[in-house]
C-alpha cells in the first residue's frame, strides 16, 4: 500500500501489534520469564561430590519431583499454610464486610461529607504495608503504645497483641485497617452505577433503605462482592509484609509463619533456591486452584439464578 506522496505505508491492521509489543515485552521479560525460571529451577538440585567444598565440589543436577515431595511432607511449610488458613478466616469476611457496610452508606441520600469521607476510608491503603505494618507494631508495644497507657490509666487489663491467640488479632487488623478502602471503592462505584430508575421504583414500592440494600443493592452488585472476594483470597494467601515486619517486635513469629516466609527463609537464610523454587510454584498453583475454583462456583451460581429467574 502506497501512499499519495509515493511513500510506502503501513496498513491499520498492524497498529494493535504495536501497541501491544511494549507491554507484552515488558510482561515475557519480568513476569514469564522469572516463573518459567523458577519452575525450572524448581526440578533442579545441587549435588555435592567427594568431601571438599572448593570448584567442582558442588554441581547442579536433576531432581524430578524431589523439592515437591520435600515440600509437601515440609511440616513447617504445612504449619505456615494453616496459618494463614487461620488469618484469612478472619481478615477476608471481616475487610469485605466493612467494605460493604461503607459502600452502603455513602450510597445513601442522607450522608454527609460524602467526598472527605470517601478519601478518609481510602487513604490506608495508600500507605505502603511495610510502613502500614510497623506503624500498628510500635502501637502494639506496651512501652510505647499510647493504648496501653490509657488502658492503665483506667484500671483495665492490657493484652499482649503480639503473643499468642491476639497476634492472628493483630495481623488481621494491620490488613483490614489497609484492604477495607480499595475493596470499599470498588463496591461503592458498582453501586453508583445503577441505574436512578431502580431506586425510584424502590421508593414508589414503599421499600425502606435497609431492604432496598438487602433486596436490590446487594445483589445487583454481585459481581464486584465476587471480584473483592476473589483479590482478597490471593492477597490472603501470600501474605508476607505484616508478619514479616512485625517479627523484630515478637518472638511469636518465626521465619516460616507463612508459607511465603518459608520461601524467603529456604532461599535467602539457607541458599536453597531450589525448594524455595518448589514451594513457591506450589502456592502459586494453590492461589490458582482456590481462585478460579471460586469463580467457577460463582458463575455457576449466577447462571442458575438467571435460567430460574427466566423461568419464572
Amino acid at each position: 500500500m502506497t501512499s499519495p506522496t509515493g511513500r510506502r505505508s503501513y496498513g491499520v491492521k498492524g497498529a494493535p501489534y504495536a501497541f501491544l509489543l511494549p507491554a507484552t515485552t515488558l510482561f515475557a521479560l519480568f513476569f514469564a520469564l522469572p516463573i518459567g525460571y523458577a519452575v525450572w529451577l524448581s526440578f533442579r538440585k545441587v549435588h555435592v561430590s567427594g568431601l571438599g567444598l572448593g570448584a567442582g565440589a558442588r554441581t547442579e543436577v536433576w531432581a524430578g519431583l524431589e523439592n515437591y515431595k520435600d515440600a509437601l511432607t515440609d511440616n513447617e511449610f504445612w504449619a505456615g499454610a494453616l496459618r494463614v488458613l487461620g488469618y484469612g478466616c478472619i481478615v477476608v469476611p471481616v475487610m469485605l464486610g466493612l467494605a460493604l457496610l461503607f459502600a452502603l452508606m455513602l450510597d445513601s441520600e442522607r450522608v454527609r461529607l460524602a467526598p472527605f469521607t470517601r478519601l478518609a476510608i481510602f487513604l490506608p491503603y495508600a500507605i505502603p504495608g511495610v510502613v502500614a505494618a510497623l506503624l500498628w507494631g510500635f502501637l502494639y508495644l506496651p512501652d510505647v503504645s499510647p493504648f496501653y497507657y490509657v488502658l492503665a490509666k483506667l484500671h483495665l487489663p492490657q493484652p499482649n497483641l503480639l503473643d499468642g491467640g491476639p497476634l492472628y488479632l493483630a495481623l488481621s487488623n494491620i490488613a483490614v485497617w489497609g484492604g477495607t478502602g480499595f475493596n470499599m471503592i470498588v463496591i461503592y462505584t458498582s453501586l453508583r452505577s445503577i441505574p436512578a430508575e431502580v431506586h425510584e421504583a424502590a421508593k414508589l414500592d414503599g421499600a425502606s433503605p435497609l431492604q432496598t440494600a438487602l433486596r436490590i443493592k446487594i445483589p445487583m452488585v454481585a459481581p464486584s462482592l465476587v471480584l473483592t472476594f476473589f483479590f482478597s483470597i490471593i492477597a490472603t494467601l501470600q501474605v508476607f509484609n505484616e508478619p514479616m515486619t512485625i517479627k523484630p517486635f515478637t518472638n511469636s513469629v518465626n521465619l516460616s509463619w507463612s508459607p511465603l516466609m518459608k520461601v524467603y527463609q529456604d532461599a535467602f537464610r539457607r541458599g536453597d533456591i531450589y525448594s524455595a523454587a518448589a514451594e513457591a510454584t506450589l502456592i502459586a498453583i494453590a492461589t490458582l486452584v482456590l481462585s478460579f475454583g471460586f469463580l467457577r462456583a460463582a458463575n455457576r451460581r449466577n447462571r442458575r439464578d438467571v435460567s430460574q429467574g427466566g423461568a419464572q
